[in-house]
C-alpha cells in the first residue's frame, strides 16, 4: 500500500515538499541537530559511574561475607562453647540477627547497583557505626570498625557525587 508522503502520519505533521526548498529544508534539519557523541566521549563520560559500580560490587562482596559470618555465628559454625550464640547477651543476639539479615539484603541490592541496595547498605553502615559508638557493650566498641565504616561512607558519597556530575541535568 503506497501512501502520499505529503500526508501526516499519526499526529506528526510533515512540511509539504516543494522541489526548490527541499534541499534547504534537509540542510537546515542537518545543521540544527546536535552531533552524536562518539564512543570515546561516552566511555570517558562514564568513568565515575563505572568506578561507583565497581565500588558497589566490592561492598556487595564485603556485605555478603559479613552477613554469612553473622549467620555462621547464629548457627554455631564458628565460636566455641563460650562464644556460642545462646551464651551471648540479648543485645548481642539481636544485633547479630539484624546484621545477618540486612547485610545479605544489602549485598544483593549492591551487586545489582540498585538505589534501594545503596540505601540498605547505608543503613547497615550507619547502624554499625552507631552500635560501635553508642553501645560499646554489644560488640566491644571497636573504634577501628567505626573509622572503617565512616571511611566507606565517605568513599561512597564522593563516588556518588562524582558520578552524578557526569550525568546532564
Amino acid at each position: 500500500m503506497n501512501r502520499d508522503p505529503r500526508q501526516p502520519l499519526a499526529g506528526r505533521m510533515f512540511r509539504p515538499r516543494s522541489s526548490a526548498s527541499d534541499d534547504e529544508f534537509v540542510r537546515d534539519q542537518v545543521n540544527d541537530t546536535t552531533p552524536m557523541p562518539s564512543a570515546e566521549t561516552e566511555a570517558g563520560a562514564a568513568v565515575w559511574t563505572g568506578r561507583l559500580v565497581l565500588f558497589l560490587r566490592a561492598m556487595a562482596v564485603l556485605s555478603m561475607m559479613k552477613g554469612l559470618y553473622n549467620w555462621a555465628q547464629i548457627t554455631g559454625f564458628i565460636g566455641g562453647e563460650d562464644g556460642a550464640f545462646e551464651n551471648q547477651t540479648t543485645q548481642w543476639q539481636t544485633a547479630t540477627v539484624y546484621f545477618a539479615v540486612i547485610e545479605l539484603v544489602a549485598a544483593v541490592g549492591l551487586w545489582l547497583a540498585t538505589p534501594w541496595g545503596a540505601v540498605v547498605w547505608l543503613t547497615t553502615i550507619v547502624s554499625q557505626a552507631v552500635i560501635e559508638l553508642m553501645f560499646p557493650a554489644v560488640y566491644g566498641g571497636n573504634m577501628i570498625v567505626l573509622l572503617l565504616a565512616l571511611l566507606l561512607l565517605g568513599a561512597y558519597l564522593a563516588l556518588a557525587w562524582m558520578a552524578a556530575r557526569e550525568r546532564p541535568p
